[in-house]
């Protein structure tokens, strides 16, 4: 039987520089970094101050009030984004079988907002005073499930969780989904928003936190300087689509998802290899997965977190992946501007992935201005770039040692 292949056909974004594909890759175009004070609580006695934030986000634009007082902030950005890549893809659910129509979304932590807030009501006023649905507006199956009542999918629906990696393999158990015939549309991608007094003291007192009080020199992924990430929050959802069904009904097709790969580095629970070999093992098995050979990539869109040892470790990832390849591969973190969405971060950078190809341009990495001679790729310094890109590959690696890659390229009929 011959290999189904799959198609991207929508997209939706829910970023820290800009709500809206449109907003949200204008503003990467030029080079507009989303980091700035926290405002969403008092760090007066946090050492870190800094975040990537979602500004002047309405849930009542994209829901009605009911739904949305029973949704959690991160079961908010997905159903935004969600609805518009539907919206985007020209889909009308109404004429699909919805048991042939389903998504997977992730999120890798959910709601610690309501675990905050509901913690505090039951110490100050008792336990018969927690909100009944304090649980299910917390867990983190609650995006896809939101997602799946707003667009009518009842098809499979599932949250992978694999922390920073939850979006990135979402999208591509989703693809391969597709694939095997067990649907025929799947919405994927991740949905977050942590940026809570736990959730930044957690990462802060972890030491992944960069502290610095200057938002341009915060997420500097691969620079000589940078010292830790910038928490950030938002959405980012693909409509994924067979491609005989996509062509049916003459959708517009921004590129084809052709791999997808995942491995474990089994080593420490926040450490990745120092190696890189289980990254790049991700990256071959997608390359595997395509029928493409190293040489076929133009692009890169890093994991790129601004940490010492991933940027070292993802630069000998791509190294022992594309081997003399590499020296003419474009690398670029989406995390220098919109810092690192943690479970978003993957569906977020897969829509950057389709875009690039869509456009023939490749963002920068903003903020990168010392160079690490042990980081020695090209990360797009300076300004982004026109390029014709045949064929690229986006890196999600999570705490625990997950490690997911997926591959788009330019489609051909």
């Amino acid at each position: 039987m011959e290999k189904r292949r799959v198609v991207v056909t929508g997209l939706g974004a829910v970023t820290p520089v800009g709500i809206g594909t449109e907003a949200f890759w204008n503003s990467l175009k030029a080079g507009q970094v989303g980091i700035d004070r926290i405002t969403q609580f008092d760090t007066e006695k946090f050492k870190v101050k800094l975040a990537a934030e979602v500004k002047d986000f309405k849930a009542a634009d994209f829901m009605d009030v009911k739904s949305a007082r029973r949704m959690e902030r991160f079961s908010q950005f997905a159903v935004a984004a969600a609805k518009e890549a539907l919206a985007d893809s020209g889909l009308d659910l109404s004429k699909e079988d919805p048991y042939m129509a389903g998504c997977a979304i992730g999120s890798g932590i959910g709601s610690l907002q309501s675990v905050e807030r509901e913690y505090e009501r039951m110490t100050t006023k008792g336990p018969n005073l927690v909100n009944p649905l304090f649980v299910p507006m917390m867990i983190s199956n609650m995006a896809a499930g939101n997602v799946a009542i707003h667009c009518g999918l009842k098809g499979k629906n599932i949250n992978i969780v694999t922390a920073c990696a939850s979006g990135t393999h979402n999208i591509g158990e989703a693809f391969r989904s597709i694939v095997c015939g067990d649907a025929d549309i799947m919405l994927a991608g991740g949905a977050e928003a942590s940026i809570t007094p736990i959730g930044v003291a957690g990462f802060m007192q972890l030491t992944a936190l960069n502290t610095t009080e200057d938002p341009k020199r915060a997420s500097i992924p691969f620079d000589l300087e940078r010292n830790g990430f910038v928490i950030g929050e938002g959405a980012g959802i693909l409509v994924l689509e067979e491609l005989e069904h996509a062509k049916k009904r003459g959708a517009k097709i921004y590129a084809e998802m052709s791999g997808y790969g995942a491995t474990c580095d089994a080593n420490h629970i926040t450490s990745p290899l120092e190696d890189g070999s289980g990254a790049a093992a991700a990256m071959r098995f997608a390359l595997r997965d395509a029928g493409l050979n190293p040489e076929d990539i133009d692009y890169v869109n890093a994991h790129g977190t601004s940490t010492h040892l991933n940027d070292l470790s993802e630069t000998k990832a791509i190294r022992s992946a594309f081997g003399v390849a590499a020296d003419k591969l474009a690398v670029s973190s989406t995390k220098s501007m919109i810092g690192h969405l943690l479970g978003a971060a993957g569906g977020v950078e897969a829509v950057v992935l389709a875009k690039t190809i869509e456009e023939g341009y490749v963002h920068m990495t903003a903020g990168l201005e010392k160079d690490d001679p042990e980081c020695a790729l090209d990360y797009v310094k300076g300004e982004g770039r026109a390029l014709p890109v045949r064929a690229a590959i986006s890196n999600s690696l999570g705490f625990g040692g997950h490690n997911a890659t997926i591959l788009m390229r330019k489609y051909e009929a």
